[in-house]
């Protein structure tokens, strides 16, 4: 049985924690709300500072909202951090503010990894989705198998500190960029007088999942590869879309789409392939 710290008591941290401790773990959690812990109580000791949730502690896992309350945080606890202790921040960050914060710490040894996760409160609570870490490959390694009793699998993204960062911050610019996307399908859909099952009927046959990867290599090669379907027509699918939707009113990303689109016909590349209104741009 190990004793392991959580710094966080919000809905991924409390799922955490009972995860811990329904393993055998003996598990003592802090949170900068001491309310929020409370109710962990009966599986947990709850801490009243983190000097004193971290004694004992064989590693620390913090699940806070962002940089700043991470930072915060840890300033509050440095004096209590032993050398060699794993600190596992699972926050979703700024790939910057990680690598800074990597590297401040390990000068002072702190053996800091970053460790974002692709779960809910459910799947923390059950020990399933999909948990990335960056850093040192001996570290990682020596990990894995603790970490893999939280998931149901690990990632090590490379050596590189802030990558995990990164591919975090793509994987939610998707889903949250889809949720968008869907509304405007389901709001088509109802100008058309179809259910929402009924308008998602298309995607049980349809299923364009594995298109992402080829469709990014489209975007960033439309420039120069000879196009299968220009963007004078995506132009003209897409208006018809948003006609479909009894117009642009309410409707998320569909809208945007078209200036961008506008915006790249404009500039000369319609008979480009359509995915050019999408591609990366310097700045």
């Amino acid at each position: 049985m190990s004793t392991i710290t959580v710094f966080g008591a919000g809905l991924l941290g409390a799922g955490m924690v009972r995860n811990l401790a329904e393993k055998g773990h003996a598990v003592r959690v802090w949170n900068r709300s001491p309310g929020r812990a409370a109710p962990l109580a009966d599986c947990a000791t709850v801490c009243t500072s983190p000097a004193d949730a971290l004694e004992g502690a064989e590693r620390l896992h913090i699940l806070l909202s962002e940089d700043d309350a991470v930072d915060s945080v840890l300033a509050l606890a440095m004096g209590a951090i032993q050398p060699g202790l794993p600190v596992l921040d699972h926050c979703t960050n700024l790939p910057a503010r990680v690598a800074a914060r990597s590297a401040a710490l390990r000068a002072q040894g702190v053996q800091y990894l970053h460790a974002p996760v692709f779960m809910g409160p459910a799947n923390m609570r059950e020990g399933s989705g999909l948990m990335l870490i960056a850093g040192p490959s001996a570290e990682v390694e020596a990990l894995q198998p603790a970490l893999s009793e939280l998931t149901g699998k690990v990632w090590h993204v490379g050596e590189r500190v802030d990558l995990a960062a990164v591919h975090k911050l793509s994987g939610n610019a998707l889903l949250l960029s889809l949720s968008g996307v869907l509304g405007d399908i389901l709001s088509m859909g109802e100008a058309q007088g179809l259910s929402p099952d009924e308008t998602m009927a298309v995607f049980e046959v349809f299923r364009p999942g594995g298109a992402l990867v080829p469709m990014a290599k489209r975007v960033t090669s439309a420039a120069t590869a000879p196009p299968s379907f220009e963007l004078a027509m995506a132009q003209k699918d897409v208006r018809l879309m948003i006609a479909a939707a009894n117009g642009p009113e309410g409707l998320v990303v569909l809208p945007a789409v078209a200036a961008a689109m506008a915006a790249a016909a404009a500039a000369g590349h319609g008979q480009q392939d359509f995915a050019i209104y999408a591609r990366p741009r310097a700045r």
